[in-house]
C-alpha cells in the first residue's frame, strides 16, 4: 500500500515537494524509522540523505552495514513546515502506509521520540529505552523493536552518538 500521487490524507500535503517514500531493500527484515522528511528529503524524494543521513550512513559503515541492505522510511511521508515534529493525526494519517512498510520485518529500529512516540507511544526520555529491545505487534505479527536516537541527536551530544553506533553493532551482530 502506498500514498497515491496526489494523496492528501492531511495537511502535510499542502507543503510538500514529493512524498518521500521507503529507500533500500524492500525484503530486508531490518527496517529503521525516523520521523519525517526534512528539507533535502522533500526535494529528493528519499528518506534520511542530508545531514542526519549522512551521518546515519556513516555509522552504518563504520559497523558493516550497507544502506542498500536495510529499508529506511518515516512515520510521515511529507516534510512537516519549518521541520517541526509531526503531529498526532499527520501519523494516524500515514499510519496505514508505515504498517504496510513494517508488516512482517523482524527487526523496527525507531529513530528517535517522534517514531518511538508513534510506534510504541513512548511519551518519556528516549534515554531511558534507548537499545531496550522490546516486541511490538504490527498487523497481527510481532517483531523486535529497537528504540534509538536520531542522527540529528547525536550531532551535538556523544553518549547519543555512542548508543546509535551501539545499535548499528547489534543490528550487525544479531540481526544481520
Amino acid at each position: 500500500m502506498m500514498p497515491e500521487k496526489n494523496c492528501s490524507r492531511c495537511k502535510l500535503s499542502e507543503f510538500r515537494t514529493k512524498i518521500v517514500m521507503p529507500d533500500g531493500n524492500p525484503d530486508s527484515d531490518v527496517v529503521f524509522v525516523g520521523e519525517a522528511p526534512g528539507e533535502n528529503e522533500d526535494l529528493t524524494g528519499r528518506p534520511f540523505v542530508g545531514k542526519s543521513g549522512k551521518l546515519l550512513e556513516r555509522f552504518m559503515e563504520e559497523e558493516g552495514l550497507k544502506r542498500a541492505e536495510l529499508l529506511i522510511t518515516n512515520t510521515v511521508k511529507c516534510r512537516p513546515p519549518g521541520n517541526r515534529d509531526p503531529t498526532k493525526e499527520e501519523m494516524d494519517a500515514c499510519r496505514p502506509f508505515l504498517e504496510h512498510e513494517l508488516s512482517g520485518r523482524k527487526v523496527i529500529v525507531g529513530l528517535g521520540k517522534s517514531a518511538c512516540r508513534s510506534l510504541i507511544g513512548y511519551e518519556g526520555k528516549m534515554s531511558e529505552i534507548v537499545n531496550k529491545e522490546m516486541t511490538i505487534n504490527i498487523n497481527g505479527k510481532d517483531s523486535i523493536f529497537i528504540p534509538t536516537y536520531h542522527p540529528a541527536a547525536c550531532i551535538y551530544n556523544n553518549n547519543s552518538k555512542s548508543e546509535l553506533k551501539r545499535t548499528m553493532r547489534i543490528i550487525k551482530e544479531r540481526y544481520m
